[in-house]
């Protein structure tokens, strides 16, 4: 069965409505009280000291050229993550972030203080999940309740974009889906090529 072009927009229409519908109680779940939070939660320069500890367990387990190799990575991999989001924002799918759209103006809660144009998908979600997994499965095997605090770390970047009002739900599912594989997909680089050039 073929399906018509018409049928697959409806479709597509239908789809980003059930994903306005969850971003708008999502979004209405926040209150004033939480705002602070949440904004530092999402801003990059709050996560500092978390990558400091993660600098510190790296420096502990390898040598210094694995170390810098390990950064090397890790900067190519958040850079990665940012201009594939940015692709897909701003080239590929254009569809405007909630707090753009006037007819969801009065509907939420516009709590950031910058809302782009675009946000499919999120580069925050995607490059918080990247580092996080990247880490995971550099660290897990030395320090077994990692993952307990870099995932949980990780989600709660995504949510935060919709707390703000600048994402919807599925601009931060299909980041955290993506930054996923980026993070396995480096890793795995990482180690092909250190065994390569050993």
């Amino acid at each position: 069965m073929i399906v018509k072009s018409n049928d697959t927009a409806r479709m597509i229409e239908t789809f980003w409505q059930y994903d306005t519908e969850l971003f708008l109680w999502l979004n209405a779940l926040g209150s004033a009280t939480w705002d602070p939070f949440w904004l530092v939660v999402t801003n990059k320069w709050a996560s500092l000291p978390l990558y400091l500890v993660l600098l510190y367990l790296l420096w502990q387990q390898y040598s210094r050229k694995t170390l810098l190799q390990t950064l090397f990575f890790v900067g190519l991999l958040v850079l990665a993550s940012d201009q594939l989001a940015n692709l897909f924002k701003y080239v590929l799918v254009q569809r405007p972030r909630p707090c753009r759209v006037e007819e969801l103006a009065d509907q939420m809660r516009l709590v950031a203080d910058y809302c782009g144009r675009y946000g499919y998908f999120s580069a925050h979600a995607t490059s918080s999940m990247a580092v996080a997994v990247f880490m995971v499965k550099h660290l897990a095997k030395h320090y077994c309740l990692l993952i307990w605090m870099l995932m949980p770390w990780a989600l709660m970047v995504g949510y935060s974009r919709i707390y703000l009002g600048v994402h919807y739900p599925l601009d931060v599912l299909t980041g955290q889906i993506i930054g996923a594989l980026l993070g396995l997909a480096f890793y795995r680089l990482q180690q092909y090529g250190h065994h390569r050039m050993a």
